[in-house]
Parts: C-alpha cells; sequence; structure tokens
C-alpha cells in the first residue's frame, strides 16, 4: 500500500460528505463510487489513528443501541469497538428474546423506544427489509447489519475496503464467490457494490441449489459487468485476484437433508491454491466450519482475519459519518 503521503484516497473531514449526517444506511445501493471512496478515506485514517492513539474523543457523549435479534460475535463486537474507540459508549442488546419483544412489542415500538436513549441504532433481524421498516419509524440513524437473506452493507463495505487494501485498487479484477450464493446475503451486497469499479468479472461457483439469485445478477449485467456459473473451482481459480469464500449455512435451511447434500461441497487448503496466483487474496466473512482448512491460515493470501480488522476501521467511518463527525 502506498504511504500516508502517497494516499490514494480523498483527504479525511472532506466537508461535502456532510450529507451522511443523520441518515440511515440500509443497502449499498445508497453508495456512488465517489460515496466509496469517502468511506474508505475515512477508514484509512481511523485506521491511522487507532494504531498511533488507539481510542480518541470524536464522538464522545454519543450512545449507539446494538439491537441484534439473531446471534452475532464479529458485527456485534466490532460496532462495540467501533464506538468506544471513538469515544462513544453502547446499549448492547444481543439476547432480544430476553427483552420486550418476548413480550410482543413491534420491531418500531422498539425502535422508538430506543432512539430515546441513543443517538445511533445498529439493527440485525432475521426477515428481509426489517431495516427499512426500522428507518421509517426511527428519527434517529438506523443501520442495517444484516436483515434475513437481504443485504448486510457494512460488511459488503468492509469487504471491499480490504481488498483495497489488500491488492491496492478496486478496478481490473477477478472476484470468484464460493460456496452458498443463495443465502449469503454478504456476497450480493458484494456483488452490487462491485459493479461500480471498472473492468471487473465476476464468477460464481455454488452447487446448483446454492446458486447466486436471479435478481441479484440481474442487477449487476445492467452495469455490464461479465459474470459466469460454475459448478467446480478448478477451471477459474488460476484467474482469480479475489476468492470469497461463504459457508454453507445451516441455519437458513428449511429442509436439514438438502444441507447434509452441499455442507462440504468446497474446501480450500495449500494444496488447492498451489495453482492460484502468488498476489491474490481469500476473504471469508467469517465463522468458518470446514470449508477453508486452518492448514491455510498462513499463507499470506489468506486475509480473513484481516478482514476483520479492516471491519473496524469501516464502522468507525460509517459511526462518525452518520453522526455528523467525519
Amino acid at each position: 500500500m502506498p504511504t500516508d503521503s502517497q494516499s490514494p484516497y480523498l483527504p479525511f473531514g472532506e466537508n461535502k460528505h456532510a450529507a451522511w449526517y443523520g441518515k440511515d444506511i440500509l443497502s449499498v445501493k445508497q453508495f456512488s463510487r465517489e460515496d466509496l471512496e469517502y468511506v474508505f478515506g475515512v477508514a484509512h485514517e481511523m485506521r491511522g489513528m487507532v494504531e498511533r492513539v488507539g481510542t480518541f474523543d470524536l464522538l464522545k457523549g454519543k450512545i449507539l443501541a446494538n439491537l441484534f435479534y439473531e446471534p452475532s460475535t464479529r458485527t456485534s463486537s466490532s460496532f462495540t469497538a467501533a464506538m468506544e474507540r471513538l469515544g462513544g459508549s453502547v446499549i448492547p442488546i444481543n439476547e432480544v428474546k430476553y427483552s420486550s419483544v418476548s413480550k410482543g412489542e413491534s420491531l418500531p415500538d422498539t425502535i422508538r423506544t430506543l432512539e430515546c436513549y441513543a443517538d445511533v441504532i445498529v439493527l440485525r433481524h432475521p426477515e428481509t427489509g426489517s431495516a427499512a421498516i426500522a428507518a421509517k419509524a426511527a428519527r434517529k440513524p438506523i443501520i442495517n447489519a444484516g436483515d434475513g437473506i437481504g443485504e448486510h452493507p457494512t460488511q459488503a463495505l468492509l469487504d471491499t475496503f480490504t481488498i483495497m487494501e489488500e491488492l491496492g485498487h478496486l478496478d481490473n479484477l477477478t472476484v470468484t464467490m464460493l460456496g452458498d450464493l443463495k443465502y449469503g446475503r454478504t456476497v450480493h451486497s458484494l456483488a452490487r457494490l462491485l459493479s461500480k469499479f471498472n473492468n471487473i468479472k465476476l464468477n460464481y461457483v455454488s452447487p446448483d441449489i446454492l446458486r447466486m439469485p436471479k435478481e441479484v445478477m440481474d442487477e449487476v449485467a445492467q452495469k455490464n459487468i461479465p459474470q459466469a456459473e460454475y459448478a467446480s473451482l478448478e477451471k477459474v481459480l488460476p484467474e482469480t485476484d479475489i476468492l470469497y469464500v461463504t459457508r454453507v449455512q445451516k441455519e437458513r435451511f428449511e429442509d436439514p437433508a438438502d444441507y447434509e447434500k452441499v455442507k462440504g461441497a468446497y474446501v480450500i487448503d495449500p494444496q488447492v491454491m498451489q495453482v492460484a496466483k502468488k498476489e491474490m487474496a481469500v476473504l471469508h466473512p467469517l465463522p468458518r466450519v470446514t470449508e477453508i482448512s486452518v492448514d491455510f491460515d498462513e499463507d499470506p493470501r489468506a486475509a480473513y482475519f484481516r478482514q476483520m480488522e479492516y471491519g473496524l476501521y469501516v464502522r468507525m467511518a460509517l459511526l462518525a459519518m452518520v453522526l455528523g463527525k467525519a
């Protein structure tokens, strides 16, 4: 990567993006390429500030409500760490079944209650479209941390930032997405984001019952992005710049027998990766099960744990933006 003095990013705090103040972050469709460059510029500055001083008081006095209707380790912890690194506080609500929701409270009422205490709400919910429902009810910013099989915009933003940090550019890339492309909301959002860049080629490798949804492919096709579907990784791995691996999500299957048929369809290990480029990166939103062997973890192309760290900086940037401090 270039040094700070050679940074390819826009300068931290550019005023023309004050328009993000008070805004919801619900979908990657909200972001233009210019917006993405700005977010990544702020995230890059956040990274430098954390490395130099650890925590600072940019959001001192601000409160985040983390409202998670589904289990989460990485996303919930990442937002908590992001807010606390910025000097703010967090109301953690990770066991919704023990809250008023278990008494029958509606999502809009829960949101209206929490915004009495918090300045921004991060929401994960099992139903597609729930983030938009929450945003309609709220006066404070809502950040979508995953709505069913719909979108996971902050994950896609951190994934794209990871590509930028690892390879130094976001144009002229062949990106291969592997595994559960039907239920994997991370790949839905990432495919949409990558379509905003130049000379991108997308390969989709999955079992037939886990193919990328047609509506996502149709959206990407409108941007004239080449897309191809495969059942095997063998043909496309040698040309791949970014391999994005997803786990087969047992919890998304109605029929356990269908899960058993495909759970071990692909495994990334040192032997498989022998034919891959030396300069490329393997990403995974985590958690993994068996789809990436631990034997591959020490390979310099294994970027998935660095990816988690990059997520901290992106979420710091987003919190600062919607609270008017970027």
